[in-house]
C-alpha cells in the first residue's frame, strides 16, 4: 500500500523510516517532509493546511493511508477532512484531539470518568489562581491550557515561582491564546513514564513503555523542553503496572471518548507518574511522542503499515503488535540557546547515515548545499540499539561523540534512572 506521513520532525522521520521497511508498504510520501526524510520517503511540497490540494494529491496517487504526525493538524481537524474524503487516517478527529488541545477538556473528562490524575483547578484570573496556589502550597504545577510545543508546563518548587508562572501565562501572554486559561495541579511525587498505545476506536493495544527526559540539563535541572532523550523499555513501568495503567487509564479513556461521541483512532499517548498509589495521568497526547517514537518504533516487530491501517479501519487485533527483546536509547542534540531560543544555520559535522546499531533521526535540520545545518531547537535524535539498555546507551553516546555543531548541547545522563531502580 501507499502511505503518506504528515509532518517534518524527528517523530515523522522515525515513522516514515519504520513504514519504509514494513512489508505491506510499497511507497511512503511525506508532506512536506524534510531533506533528511528524502532517504525513506518521496517529499511532496504541499502544506497540510492546503487541504483541497492535499486531498487531490492523495486521490490522484491512490494513497491508501495518511498518518498525521504532529498535534497541530489533528487539533485543527485534518483527520475529519480526510475521513470526509473517504481517505483512511491514523489520527484522531478534532473532537477527540481536544484530549491534547485542551488541558481543561482532558482534566474534566478524567474527573468525570474517575481516571486517576492530580487534583486541579482551572483559572483565567490571576488573583484567583494565586489564591489557589497560596491555599495548596508548593511544589505545584502550572500548565497552559492549549498547545505550547511541550513547553507550557512549569513545575514550581515555591509559591513565588508558581505566581510568576501564572503571571507569565495569564498576564504576560507568553503562550498567546494557549495560555489564556491555566490548569493548576497538585504536585505528584514519583517517576514518570510514557505509555503509548495503538487504538482503533475501541480496541487498545499498548506499546512498550518509554521514559522521556524533559529538562534541558543533567539531573533534571533547568527549564522544560520538548524532550532531551528517551529510552525503552522503561523498567519503572513493570508488566503489572502496565496492566494497571491499561485497566484504569488507557482503556477507560478510550471507552469514555466513545461514550462522548468522539471515538479515538490513532496513537494515544499517556504521560504517567508512577506514584505510591499506582500510575496517575500527567498528560494525554493525541499522537506519537517525540522523542519516544524514536526508541519505540525501532523495537516494533509487527508490520507498522498494517497496524496503522487496522486502527484507521476499526479492525485492530492485539496479535498484530509484537516487540523485539532488546533496548533502544535516544540522545537529543539541541542547538545553542534551546529551549528559550534556537540557533539556525550552524553546519552539522560528522557522519549522519544509518547503521545496524545506530540510527539518526533529524528533528530540526535543513540541507544547504552538501551540508545539513541546524534549523530548530532540537536538531538530531541519535538512537542506539542493543540487547540491553547499557549497550544501547553506549552505542548512542559513542555516535554522539562523532557529531558536532556550534553550541551543541545534550544530556549525558539519559537512562540513568533505569540503573537506580
Amino acid at each position: 500500500m501507499k502511505v503518506c506521513v504528515i509532518g517534518n520532525g524527528g517523530r515523522e522521520h522515525a515513522i516514515a523510516w519504520r513504514l519504509s521497511i514494513s512489508p505491506s508498504v510499497e511507497k511512503v510520501y511525506a508532506v512536506p517532509g524534510s531533506a533528511a526524510m528524502g532517504g525513506v520517503a518521496e517529499l511532496v511540497g504541499i502544506d497540510w493546511t492546503q487541504t483541497d490540494l492535499l486531498i487531490r494529491f492523495l486521490k490522484d496517487n491512490k494513497v491508501d493511508l495518511v498518518v498525521v504526525g504532529p498535534e497541530a493538524p489533528l487539533v485543527a481537524g485534518l483527520a475529519d477532512d480526510l475521513n470526509k474524503a473517504s481517505i483512511p487516517v491514523f489520527g484522531p478527529s478534532k473532537a477527540a484531539a481536544q484530549l491534547e488541545g485542551s488541558k481543561v477538556f482532558a482534566k474534566d473528562l478524567m474527573k468525570k470518568y474517575n481516571i486517576p490524575t492530580a487534583a486541579y483547578g482551572v483559572f483565567s484570573d490571576v488573583d484567583e489562581a494565586k489564591q489557589f496556589i497560596a491555599h495548596t502550597g508548593a511544589p505545584i504545577v502550572v500548565k497552559a491550557d492549549g498547545l505550547a510545543a511541550g513547553k507550557g508546563v512549569v513545575v514550581a518548587m515555591t509559591v513565588e515561582e508558581a505566581n510568576v508562572a501564572v503571571e507569565d501565562m495569564l498576564s504576560g501572554n507568553r503562550f498567546g491564546d494557549a495560555g489564556s486559561t491555566v490548569v493548576i495541579e497538585k504536585f505528584m511525587a514519583g517517576e514518570e513514564a510514557s505509555l503509548l498505545a495503538f487504538v482503533d476506536g475501541k480496541t487498545v493495544v499498548p506499546m512498550i513503555a518509554a521514559q522521556d527526559h524533559k529538562r534541558i540539563f543533567d539531573g533534571d535541572k533547568g527549564p522544560n523542553t520538548g524532550g532531551m532523550g528517551t529510552y525503552a523499555p522503561a523498567p519503572v513501568l513493570t508488566d503489572a503496572l502496565r496492566d494497571t495503567a491499561m485497566k484504569t487509564i488507557l482503556q477507560p479513556m478510550v471507552d469514555a471518548l466513545a461514550v462522548e461521541g468522539m471515538p479515538y483512532v490513532g496513537c494515544l499517548y499517556a504521560g504517567l507518574m508512577i506514584t505510591d498509589q499506582g500510575p496517575k495521568v500527567v498528560e494525554f497526547n493525541a499522537r506519537f511522542g517525540d522523542p519516544e517514537t524514536q526508541v519505540v518504533l525501532p523495537l516494533l516487530e509487527g508490520d507498522l503499515g498494517q497496524i496503522m491501517l487496522s486502527c484507521a479501519t476499526g479492525s485492530l487485533e492485539p496479535k498484530q503488535v509484537k516487540w523485539k527483546d532488546s533496548s533502544a536509547a535516544c540522545v537529543i542534540l539541541a542547538s545553542k540557546g534551546y529551549p528559550e531560543t534556537s540557533s539556525k544555520g550552524d553546519v552539522v559535522h560528522g557522519e549522519l547515515k544509518q547503521y545496524d546499531t545506530t540510527i539518526i533521526f533529524h528533528s530540526g535540520t535543513k540541507l544547504e548545499g552538501e551540508h545539513f545545518v541546524t534549523n530548530g531547537g532540537r536538531v538530531l535524535g541519535v538512537v542506539g540499539l542493543g540487547k540491553n539498555l547499557r549497550t544501547a546507551l553506549d552505542r548512542a553516546y559513542e555516535r554522539v561523540n562523532h557529531i558536532e555543531f556550534e553550541g551543541m548541547q545534550y544530556r549525558t545522563d539519559i537512562g540513568a534512572k533505569a540503573f537506580k531502580n
